[in-house]
């Protein structure tokens, strides 16, 4: 069920894009209410990521539908988009090696009220208050990937587009990671996931679309995991 237009977040509809000449994304169908954590599953390769990257006009060439809080943004420039509230954590993280990491965090501009205070985002992150002096090139992985995450969380944007947050990192702060994001979800941020990792993301998410070849050919709502989870391996290959 996809519920009223007014509890929407996000709503994608035959969203096609393109790199250049290669037709990477082939009608994504995806809804996302406001509050939910979403997952995008799939093999490396199977559009995952483009489809974040398409969402924010990241791609080439694009077509479909794409509203975010019910307003079509098909048509407008990335820096357009994310002031209706989108903060994109990409995989490379983005993090300015020479600036502390206190200094990467005051760097982005505020594009909507409502974002976290510095002293909300340390009581969140305590790693990120012991390092806060320390040079972004400094900090360990799972500490960029939550200094990537903060940073998002300052500038007031309030839908969030994670991608493979825990790639590459220690369990303990895989575990660390996944608290996060439901307290994120618990004061009103909407999530969607990019995760090669189902372990993490089954627990967190209300519902999963799983991606091949750039279409959506599963979608699997929370109350339906424990009966589709060796569907779901299947098309993971795990």
């Amino acid at each position: 069920m996809a519920g009223t237009h007014a509890d929407m977040a996000l709503e994608v509809s035959g969203l096609n894009a393109w790199y250049g000449e290669s037709h990477i994304l082939h009608g994504i169908d995806l809804h996302v209410r406001r509050g939910e954590v979403v997952t995008l599953l799939g093999r490396n390769g199977a559009g995952r990521t483009t489809t974040l990257r398409g969402l924010l006009g990241l791609t080439g060439r694009r077509q479909g539908s794409v509203k975010i809080y019910g307003k079509e943004v098909i048509n407008l420039a990335p820096h357009r988009i994310a002031h209706h509230g989108v903060g994109y954590c990409p995989e490379e993280r983005g993090i300015f090696t020479s600036l502390s990491a206190e200094e990467n965090l005051l760097l982005p501009p505020v594009l909507a009220e409502g974002g976290m205070s510095v002293e909300e985002i340390y009581e969140m992150f305590p790693n990120l208050l012991e390092r806060r002096h320390s040079p972004g090139g400094r900090l360990s992985g799972g500490e960029q990937q939550m200094l990537a995450m903060a940073r998002i969380l300052r500038t007031g944007a309030n839908l969030l587009l994670l991608d493979e947050i825990t790639e590459g990192l220690a369990p303990v702060i895989v575990q660390r990671l996944g608290e996060i994001v439901t307290r994120l979800r618990d004061r009103g941020y909407t999530i969607v996931l990019v995760e090669q990792n189902f372990r993490f993301a089954a627990p967190l998410a209300d519902r999963h679309y799983v991606v091949e070849h750039g279409k959506v050919v599963e979608v699997v709502e929370k109350d339906e995991l424990a009966a589709k989870t060796e569907l779901l391996k299947e098309y993971l290959g795990v």
